[in-house]
């Protein structure tokens, strides 16, 4: 059933980029400054190699303009006309601080944002490339980037820091933050066993459902951990599903099977699997009984955890009360989340995935993976 798509690099392809465009071209980038223009049926349209031979590590197609394909290597943003795959049309030298990780564009092409391993998260203005905010918050590499649909002046950010951040580009300060570590701790206190070993949640990527509302986080902890915002951009409820046996690497909101919360994981542990977020409890709030009041409990135990932090000591008797309480709430949510959500799909790919593209190849629903070698391997979705 998978496909091969050989002979465009020489080097381990490390991302994959979808064009919206009539002829739905993809793009792939390689260590070394490649990229390969395939057509549907994986011919190889054109080559280019980028000047300084940098790695290209994000390939990112324009909604606005399909014609236009932005390609990121070393600190720099090469803008290519895909038509005419001969040199870059322009250069954005130095837009990330350092090296650049990841790209998004929003959806009316007018901003371009860049994460790199300064940890700074980049907008630059289109046309023209010129930076207009500069986001530092994060404290080691940002790793992953991407606008809200619908919102474009609204952007996430994650990094290695364990943190995910949501932007209104009005400011320079997050409207608000996610640690990871301080989630994973309180939802998984009553699992861990001794002498285990948890790899800390690392964000490698972030991905947004078309909605605009439903964030999915893959972490090197192997969990997708899934974030609900909720009206005036306010973070509304969190979870996560255990979806890998070593780091998970990829997560991509996949736009055009029957809902918007199908949700592509890939891993270290080389599966690659489709999951229905539909019921999740984060998801869908009726999923979990009293989930109504959560939005408030929610802001009232990021305060708590601020509190406490400061001061365990202090915390009074109520608020333990009202922690525990939540935690069993939790658990319970956690529990909802294992008994429902196994993947409808499971591919073992068999190699570490880099990158996860999920795309529509002739009419049909499909996903290209890129992995530690020079080839793109394609799997139908037709399965479901």
């Amino acid at each position: 059933m998978a496909g091969q798509w050989s002979e465009g690099h020489s080097t381990s392809i490390l991302c994959v980029g979808a064009s919206s465009g009539p002829e739905g071209l993809l793009a792939s980038g390689s260590e070394g400054g490649e990229v390969t223009l395939w057509s549907q049926e994986g011919t190889i349209i054109g080559r280019l190699t980028l000047p300084g031979g940098e790695d290209s590590t994000s390939v990112v197609f324009s909604h606005a303009a399909p014609g236009q394909l932005y390609v990121s290597h070393g600190d720099a943003v090469s803008l290519l006309d895909p038509r005419n795959l001969k040199g870059p049309v322009e250069e954005f030298q130095g837009a990330g601080e350092e090296e650049i990780n990841a790209l998004s564009l929003n959806e009316t092409g007018s901003a371009l944002a860049v994460a790199d391993d300064s940890g700074a998260v980049r907008v630059l203005e289109l046309p023209g490339g010129k930076v207009c905010r500069t986001l530092r918050r994060h404290t080691n590499i940002c790793s992953s980037v991407a606008f809200r649909p619908h919102r474009p002046n609204n952007l996430i950010s994650a990094g290695l820091d364990m943190q995910v951040m949501l932007w209104g580009l009005q400011k320079t300060r997050p409207l608000w933050t996610v640690n990871l570590q301080d989630v994973a701790e309180e939802e998984g206190d009553d699992q861990q066993r001794p002498g285990q070993l948890f790899n800390p949640p690392l964000v490698h990527c972030v991905s947004v459902a078309s909605c605009g509302n439903i964030l999915g986080c893959a972490a090197e902890d192997g969990r997708v951990h899934v974030i609900r915002i909720g009206s005036g951009s306010k973070l509304e409820q969190q979870g996560a599903v255990k979806a890998h046996s070593q780091g998970a690497s990829q997560a991509h909101f996949v736009s055009f099977l029957s809902h918007p919360h199908w949700l592509l994981t890939g891993g270290n542990d080389g599966l690659v699997a489709l999951w229905d977020l539909s019921k999740h409890p984060v998801v869908t709030p009726e999923a979990k009984a009293g989930v109504t009041a959560a939005p408030r409990r929610k802001s009232k135990s990021k305060a708590k955890r601020k509190e406490q932090s400061q001061n365990k000591a202090k915390s009074p008797p109520k608020v333990e009360a009202e922690k525990e309480e939540e935690e069993e709430e939790a658990a319970c949510a956690e529990e909802v989340t294992e008994e429902k959500s196994g993947p409808k799909l499971r591919i073992s790919h068999g190699d570490k995935v880099n990158w996860l593209c999920p795309v529509v190849l002739k009419g049909e629903p499909s996903v290209v993976v890129a992995d530690q070698s020079t080839s793109l391997t394609v799997y139908p979705l037709s399965p479901l």
